[in-house]
């Protein structure tokens, strides 16, 4: 196993209209760090989503009934629920000052709507299209550079029974995200059954050490030595089913 090497980017404050393309090709040329094959770039998503304006201003957000309600309930203010309403594919309950809800596949708090560096009187919401993004700075980067690399994008979750938050890659580019472990042997010699290992996720979890979740202005990690797979393949599924999921599989039936 070859070591794994992380290094941040550190980029000027990003706002809406930037090129989150061009400042991380800037960053990387002018720190001097050489990128070489099988390097992965992962980038958290509230800085991309800056770029591509998706934030709202909340004084201008009028509350609907269920919003009201649904912020009574939980402690919310009614103008950020209208906004994780609108948001979310699907609403599934909630704790004080927090919605769980569905949103692209996935569980997530809020549908994504975050104040953690949003601009002053705002909320940053999902970015677009996280895994055409993560496929178009993957290809600008290569051409740029010569290399063949991979870039994740990624964002923070809670984990069930769980305090904090890990990190989770919402669209993947140049790599294969899950590593199908299916057929091996553990130390004993059992075949293993069941297992897969969330490769991008992990990558999402060991850089934002680094990013942080505060001033830091390290919006994308460099990571060397991954062991990871380099792949072509444009589609890379990152998510299951209801019905393969333990937790939601579980919660539904009960």
């Amino acid at each position: 196993m070859k070591n794994i090497t992380l290094i941040p980017l550190r980029t000027p404050l990003i706002k809406e209209g930037d090129s989150i393309t061009e400042i991380l090709y800037n960053t990387i040329r002018e720190s001097k760090v050489v990128l070489d094959d099988g390097d992965v770039i992962v980038i958290a998503e509230t800085p991309l989503a800056i770029t591509e304006g998706r934030f709202s201003i909340i004084e201008k957000i009028s509350p609907s009934e269920k919003a009201e309600t649904l912020g009574n309930k939980y402690q919310m203010d009614p103008r950020i629920v209208e906004i994780i309403i609108q948001e979310s594919d699907v609403i599934l309950g909630g704790v004080e000052g927090v919605l769980l809800t569905i949103k692209n596949d996935t569980l997530i708090a809020n549908a994504g709507v975050d104040f953690s560096n949003a601009p002053p009187g705002c909320v940053v919401l999902f970015p677009r299209n996280p895994q055409k993004s993560a496929q178009s700075i993957k290809n600008f980067l290569e051409k740029k550079f010569h290399k063949k690399i991979a870039v994740i994008i990624g964002d923070s979750r809670v984990q069930p029974l769980r305090r904090g938050t890990i990190g989770v890659a919402i669209g993947v580019a140049g790599m294969e995200p899950v590593e199908d472990f299916r057929g091996k042997k553990d130390l004993y010699g059992r075949e293993l059954q069941i297992t897969f290992r969330a490769i991008a996720d992990d990558l999402v979890s060991a850089a934002q050490l680094l990013m942080g979740e505060g001033d830091e202005q390290i919006p994308a990690v460099l990571i060397k030595g991954a062991p990871i797979k380099l792949t072509d393949k444009i589609t890379s599924k990152i998510t299951i089913s209801e019905s393969e999921c333990l937790y939601m599989n579980s919660l539904l039936k009960s």
